[in-house]
């Protein structure tokens, strides 16, 4: 990758952060302007840089740009939510193969922190987390071990369960058979600050990131896997 410049600036925090105190339509339409300079338009050229990234670890990654397939969205879905703030406080850039249900390599930044990694969840049947990742993770089990000594130190990560029908949080490596069967969420992630995001060597972190975490996607989405 060439020398780069910064992607991000301090409107990019700052404007999450007063987001968060200004959540609703009339603010967001009076700072229209400034989302697209502060958000849009910073997360399209992070998008630019790590496209070679992406595609040397996996040519089958979406890198089209749109929304919903490289980045979430801004606005909130209200209609089952106790919280009615319509807009979300952060934003993510991710890569992913077509298929919304396979894992994704991403970065996200919000008001409070800055995280990149990997994520997978499958709460239905046939998702490739069930599907595949389970009885793989389950017969090999010294490969993820392997793969927690080598990044345990650097990073966090922690999985979900469905239990008595509530969406229950676990911190640690899953290496048990029976924290596999009930996994139905696994995320491992690096915290990095603010002041690393609106610095020039951004875009380098997290391609050092996406390739030390780029293991657990095929071992946990890939109908075919070799250790």
């Amino acid at each position: 990758m060439k020398p780069s410049s910064a992607v991000f600036s301090n409107d990019t925090i700052r404007f999450l952060r007063e987001l968060g105190r200004n959540n609703h339509k009339s603010w967001m339409d009076e700072n229209r302007e400034r989302y697209r300079a502060a958000i849009v338009e910073p997360f399209r050229a992070l998008l630019e840089r790590l496209r070679p990234v992406a595609w040397k670890l996996n040519t089958r990654f979406i890198v089209s740009g749109r929304v919903g397939e490289n980045f979430s969205r801004i606005n909130r879905d209200v209609r089952f939510s106790m919280d009615r703030a319509p807009y979300r406080t952060q934003m993510y850039l991710f890569f992913a193969e077509p298929g919304a249900k396979a894992g994704q390599i991403y970065t996200a930044l919000s008001a409070d922190a800055v995280t990149c990694g990997f994520r997978i969840y499958g709460l239905q049947r046939g998702a490739p987390l069930i599907q595949f990742g389970r009885p793989r993770a389950i017969e090999h089990v010294n490969w993820l071990e392997g793969q927690r000594r080598r990044l345990a130190e650097r990073y966090e990560t922690y999985w979900y369960a469905s239990e008595k029908g509530q969406w229950m949080k676990h911190r640690g490596w899953p290496l048990k058979a029976e924290e596999w069967n009930k996994l139905k969420g696994w995320v491992v992630r690096r915290k990095l600050t603010h002041a690393a995001a609106t610095g020039p060597q951004f875009d380098r972190q997290v391609a050092k990131v996406f390739r030390e975490v780029y293991p657990l996607l095929p071992f946990t989405s890939w109908p075919q896997w070799r250790a």
